[in-house]
This record gives C-alpha cells, sequence and structure tokens, in this order.
C-alpha cells in the first residue's frame, strides 16, 4: 500500500473548508441610482460569481434615479448566475421610483420594518407630468417593463403596475401583503431564516434553497475610483467644477503666461465634462452658463451700472438649475448651490474684467513705448541731432526745430535706437491748442 503524502494530505484538508463553505457578498447602496451604481453593482455580481458565492445582498435606500442605469442593473440582476437579495434598509430607508424597479427585479426582495416602496411613475424634469402621446409611450414602456419582471418573480402584476400608472407607494406591511415582497425582517439573519423556509424562484423558473443562516459576510466596499466617479456625478460638485474651470480659464485669457489659471481650468473644465456625460444633462444649459460669462465681459467693457451683470448671475443661475435633466431633487444642482456660486462669481469676473480693459486704456509707462511724452534734456545742440538724457540713459534724437544743450523736449516717437522729439515749449502749445 502506498503512503499519501502527508504535505499534500494536510494541503487538501486545509483547502477543503475553502471549497465546502460559500460567502455572502453584501454591499450597500444609498444613494440615488446613475452610473456609479450601476458600476458597483456590476462589480458586486461579476465578484460573486467568480467566487463562487451563495448570494449577493444588496441593501438598498435609494429615492430613484436615472432610467437608463435602472435598466442596465436590472439586467444584470436577471442575468446574475449568484442569486440576488435585495433589502430595503434601515428603518426609515426607501425604495422609489427607479428603486421600486430594482426591487422588483430581485430574486428575493425584502424591507424592514418602517420603510417604503414605490412612487415609480415616470416624469419630466423638474417632476412635471409628461403630456399627450409622450405621456402614453413612457407609461406604457415602464408597465411592460415591470410587468416582465414581476411576472416571472411571481409577485402581484397589478399592484405592481398601479405603482407605476398612479404612483403609489407601500408601507414594508403594505407591500408584504400584496405580495410586491416576499418578506419583512427586522435584520439580516432573521431574513435568512425566513428565506431557508421555502424555495427561492429564480428568473428562469428553477427553484433553488437558500440556507445562508451562519454563513460568513462580506462586505464589498467602494474602490477608490468608484468612490471619486460618486463624488464627480454629484449634480452640485460637477456645476461648481464646471463653473470655476471656467472662470480660470477666463482668468489665464486675460493674464496670458500665468499658466497656472489656465492649468486649473482645463483640469477642472474635463472633469465637470466627464462627470456632466454620465448625467442626463441639458446641453442649452450649458450654453446659458457660458453666455453668462459673455455678460459679464460686457457689463465690463460698457459700464451698465450692474444691468448685464445682473442679466449673467441671472442666466448662470438659471443655467445651473436645468443642467441635469433629472425629476428627482437629489440628481438636480439646488438652488443654494447655484446662487452661492453664481453671485461671487459674477462679481469676481466683472472685476477682474474690469481691471482687465482699464489696464489695457492705460498709458504704457515701461519699455520702449514708455519713453513717448517723457520730458528729456539735451545734452548736445540738436540741430537737428544730437545726444538727449532720459530715463537715465542717454539717447540719439533728432529733434523738429533747433534745440540748445540744456533745453527740455518731449519725445513724440520711438524708431529703434533713435527718438524724435520736439522743444517742450512747442509740444506745451500744441497740447493746450
Amino acid at each position: 500500500m502506498r503512503r499519501f503524502p502527508l504535505a499534500l494530505l494536510i494541503s487538501v484538508l486545509l483547502l477543503f473548508p475553502t471549497l465546502a463553505a460559500a460567502d455572502v457578498l453584501k454591499i450597500v447602496v444609498s444613494d440615488t441610482i446613475q452610473a456609479a451604481t450601476e458600476e458597483r453593482i456590476e462589480r458586486a455580481l461579476n465578484r460573486a460569481a467568480a467566487d463562487k458565492d451563495d448570494a449577493v445582498v444588496i441593501e438598498l435606500n435609494t429615492p430613484g434615479g436615472v432610467m437608463d442605469a435602472m435598466r442596465e442593473i436590472m439586467g444584470k440582476i436577471i442575468a446574475s448566475p449568484v442569486p440576488v437579495i435585495i433589502y430595503v434598509t434601515p428603518g426609515g430607508s426607501r425604495a422609489a421610483s427607479a428603486g421600486f424597479f430594482i426591487l422588483e427585479s430581485a430574486d428575493v426582495a425584502a424591507m424592514a420594518p418602517g420603510t417604503n416602496t414605490g412612487a415609480a411613475h415616470p416624469v419630466g424634469p423638474f417632476g412635471g407630468d409628461i403630456k399627450g402621446t409622450m405621456k402614453d409611450k413612457v407609461e406604457n414602456d415602464a408597465t411592460a417593463l415591470m410587468r416582465s419582471v414581476v411576472a416571472k418573480r411571481g409577485r402581484n402584476v397589478q399592484v405592481a403596475e398601479s405603482a407605476v400608472l398612479e404612483s403609489k407607494s407601500f408601507t414594508d406591511g403594505e407591500a408584504l401583503q400584496q405580495k410586491l415582497i416576499d418578506y419583512v425582517a427586522p435584520n439580516e439573519q432573521d431574513l435568512f431564516r425566513q428565506i431557508a423556509s421555502k424555495p427561492v424562484k429564480r428568473f428562469n423558473g428553477e427553484s433553488i434553497t437558500l440556507n445562508l443562516v451562519g454563513k460568513p459576510e462580506h462586505v464589498l466596499e467602494e474602490t477608490l475610483k468608484e468612490e471619486i466617479l460618486g463624488f464627480l456625478m454629484n449634480p452640485d460638485i460637477a456645476f461648481i467644477l464646471l463653473a470655476i474651470g471656467a472662470l480660470a480659464l477666463y482668468t489665464e485669457f486675460n493674464h496670458p503666461g500665468a499658466v497656472w489659471p489656465g492649468t486649473v481650468g482645463i483640469v477642472f473644465i474635463l472633469l465637470a465634462v466627464f462627470a456632466l456625460h454620465l448625467l442626463p444633462i441639458r446641453f442649452a444649459a450649458v450654453v446659458l452658463i457660458f453666455a453668462s460669462f459673455v455678460l459679464f465681459a460686457l457689463e465690463a467693457k460698457f459700464a451698465t451700472h450692474g444691468v448685464l451683470a445682473i442679466g449673467g448671475i441671472t442666466t448662470l443661475v438659471i443655467g445651473a438649475l436645468l443642467l441635469v435633466d433629472s425629476p428627482i431633487p437629489e440628481m438636480r444642482v439646488k438652488l443654494a448651490t447655484a446662487l452661492a456660486v453664481s453671485i461671487p462669481l459674477g462679481v469676481i469676473t466683472v472685476f477682474l474684467m474690469t481691471i482687465a480693459l482699464r489696464a489695457r486704456r492705460n498709458k504704457i509707462v515701461t519699455g520702449r513705448e514708455g519713453l513717448v511724452g517723457e520730458v528729456a534734456i539735451a545734452q548736445t545742440a540738436l540741430a537737428p541731432a544730437g545726444k538727449v538724457f532720459v530715463h537715465g540713459e542717454i539717447w540719439d534724437a533728432v529733434a523738429s526745430a533747433s534745440v540748445l544743450a540744456g533745453e527740455r523736449v518731449v519725445v513724440q516717437k520711438v524708431d529703434g535706437l533713435q527718438l524724435f522729439v520736439e522743444p517742450a515749449e512747442t509740444a506745451q502749445t500744441t497740447t493746450m491748442a
């Protein structure tokens, strides 16, 4: 009988528990539904599939969000080889609007006591109602999506449709009673005990039993990339970056060669463009924002006593409020942010523009151009050529009339290294006349 190598036996014994015990992967989503949320959930589902975990738990608390991101998330949940449990928690949380759709797409839909869901009617920008044929198209599209998911999950199709068509909302108890969710549980372990009591029906019709009680649970934290992406996609942050970037570029154009304002401006605008690319924006609002800087420049040029400046500030505020085309307040630029950025920005821009214009109008006092109009002393007789002393230097000069040594002359023109001058008395008479 051959002996089994001791080292190999120990390795098998150490590896066996890892192979035998799958884990539960959990992520916490407590924000609006957007591209960053989609990327994070996709990473969690891919990680769970690669590790062959027993289930993915998504703790959800959201007011809603972007419909495109919502659809992508639903598609990934439905296609996930690992069962997905969505648990609306803690108490006081909600899965509203897009969150309701995502909740219904889960293999297991659960809520904690004191939570609510629903209010999934599609709305237009700023929460307004959609009118006419477009209203019918959007509603029919949303209800068809809801039916296709809810029916497969064995939940109440009619009640789910009422959340879309009539904006109905449901408490945890109402959602359970009307078969919109599968369980109400005060904590995860209680939820796992309830799930183990009956099979879970997957989207493909397969029934499985999930025994998750006591299984190791790992929380998938946000990566640095996801944290940065989530920060940049805050509409307030995106608007502030865009405004500061525009001001910095404006400063660079008025002070060429300063370098750092241009660098800051380019970086901030690129970050703003990246964030806004992932948000539903109105390009007309971007035009309004940049038009406000034109009004600030015109105010500095024509000095309309603040009329154009007020117009620019107003345009900037309106552009900020209209920038993100979202039906929920959490995904729009707040009025307080728009005012806090627009008013100081308008004042600073007009001030800088005024200084720049005044500087350009002022007489040049340095270099060769600065010699024009200066009084020089004739070092030799000018008849008409000779030498003059001005600005601590001796220059070759040509006078328009004969000048004696020691007399004062006024520089009229600089041509290379030669000055053209005329007697001070003549220049004074010409000026007075």
